[in-house]
């Protein structure tokens, strides 16, 4: 018998038997572009435009979670005029785009925070498990209508050699052998899990985003939507300017909650790369569908290989299929032309089938794809400019649903000039790692994805980069 080397490349189980081009066309066919999230959305509420130059006491850049929850908390401390601005609509980027899984971790998991801030980690925990509980209870003191579910998550092997990184972190958290999880959810995939049951909770994304601009506007806050902010200036004797193509907000403090788009603070844009996701939602399960694959606990579900799937039952008993092929194009440009990479929906609508083969014939409703604001520490990083009036929070790396949440106190904090328990962190207080600029950074988010990927195909062993990436504490994730 040949013992195969320990560095020879070993095929996935997304690899051993392909799925035929038939069935992946098929169910591609009749799919339309565009997030099913922002499509399904009942409120078509329109916010007004920024015509007239007005004055405010906060200025919020960014109508997504973070622009909104930090908006929110500001009235509830007592802010008088809140202004919000968005480039395009309510939800329209990130916040309308993702899973919907909100995460009590606040450090993208705890390895990853044990190895960034090992001393912070107790405490990065609890206010993390803390503010995903005040989420909630926010969520149902604003009645927002969301489709909240706090239904746990399952993190699970499909690889022999994922087997050995399963472990219960606490009391809420069960590790299940083959036959125990695929009693949860029926994939032929599976070898194993880890159930978290309750450090993790559902959320349908455009209604999020759609209710927390409903709940700002009843507090009060001003949202003005299609009224890009092109320009920031500090004008003399204290305040910013903010300046649209039509007009301008004279602020007192400004948040700036952009994103993966390019920070109006050019100090900060070497902090981020944007990293595209895409996702695959199907049509309605059958009753025999659903029946099939079990998943009566609804659990959120993500796969334990670098390059991962995520994936969740929607309210109206759908499935979102999403990750693995993360793809970052060069110049950093934020751009819809990069969102329907037909190879990258071929490659999900396989996997997706592989995972769930009692499922062929399913089709698949709505394919699209979204920038994620990826930082080398994976997690967001803060800052504080201009004499303590502009406060900015990004790099979130696809784990914002809960965070943000989170990073609006922090952003309120620091405006205030507050040291609390959250301002005091080494996460808060510290940058990360910067990438290079291009052409360097191009090459390098590609030696990254191709270690990554050879990771995966060598029972998870890091080559020479990317350990040497972790030493300096520069990553990449999808």
């Amino acid at each position: 018998m040949r013992i195969p080397s320990k560095n020879a490349r070993q095929t996935t189980v997304f690899e051993r038997s392909p799925i035929p081009d038939n069935i992946i066309a098929r169910a591609l066919s009749g799919s339309a572009k565009g997030s099913f999230w922002l499509a399904d959305v009942g409120d078509r509420t329109v916010y007004p435009q920024l015509t007239a130059e007005l004055d405010a006491d906060l200025a919020i850049v960014g109508g997504g979670y973070l622009g909104l929850w930090t908006a929110i908390k500001a009235k509830q401390r007592g802010i008088a005029r809140v202004v919000l601005l968005e480039s395009e609509t309510v939800g329209w980027a990130a916040s309308g785009r993702n899973g919907g899984f909100c995460e009590a971790s606040i450090t993208h998991g705890d390895l990853n925070g044990e190895a960034r801030w090992p001393h912070d980690m107790p405490t990065l925990k609890r206010l993390g498990d803390e503010n995903l509980d005040a989420m909630e209870r926010d969520i149902a003191e604003f009645g927002l209508d969301v489709d909240w579910e706090r239904s746990g998550a399952l993190d699970v092997a499909v690889e022999e050699h994922e087997l050995e990184w399963l472990e219960a972190d606490g009391p809420d958290s069960e590790v299940l052998d083959a036959a125990a999880v695929r009693a949860q959810v029926n994939s032929p995939t599976y070898l194993g899990a880890v159930w978290h049951k309750r450090s993790s909770a559902l959320v349908h994304p455009g209604k999020l985003a759609k209710e927390l601009a409903r709940a700002a506007s009843e507090l009060g806050v001003e949202i003005l939507e299609n009224s890009r902010v092109i320009g920031l200036e500090a004008r003399g004797g204290g305040g910013i300017v903010l300046r649209t193509e039509r007009s301008a907000v004279r602020a007192h403090q400004v948040v700036l909650a952009t994103n993966a788009f390019p920070s109006l603070l050019k100090r900060y844009r070497l902090l981020t790369v944007p990293v595209y996701d895409s996702a695959l939602m199907t049509e309605p399960l059958s009753a025999a569908q659903l029946a099939d694959i079990g998943w009566t606990n609804r659990q959120g579900i993500g796969d334990l290989a670098n390059q991962f799937h995520y994936y969740r039952m929607s309210k109206d008993d759908r499935i979102l299929f999403g990750g693995y092929d993360a793809i970052y194009h060069y110049g950093r440009r934020v751009d819809s032309a990069h969102e329907y990479r037909d190879e990258t929906f071929r490659t999900l609508a396989s996997h997706f089938f592989t995972t769930f083969p009692q499922l062929e014939g399913l089709t698949f409703s709505h394919r699209w794809s979204g920038a994620i604001d990826t930082s080398s520490q994976y997690c967001a990083f803060y800052g504080l400019d201009l004499g303590g009036r502009v406060a900015t929070a990004a790099g979130f790396t696809g784990l914002g649903v809960g965070a943000t949440h989170f990073a609006a106190e922090v952003l309120l904090d620091l405006l205030a000039g507050l040291a609390t328990e959250r301002t005091e962190l080494a996460m808060v207080k510290k940058k990360p790692t910067p990438f290079p600029p291009e052409p360097f950074a191009y090459a390098a988010v590609q030696a990254m994805r191709a270690s990554l990927d050879a990771a995966d195909h060598r029972a998870g062993r890091r080559n020479l980069l990317l350990r040497a990436a972790d030493a300096v504490g520069l990553g990449f994730d999808s």
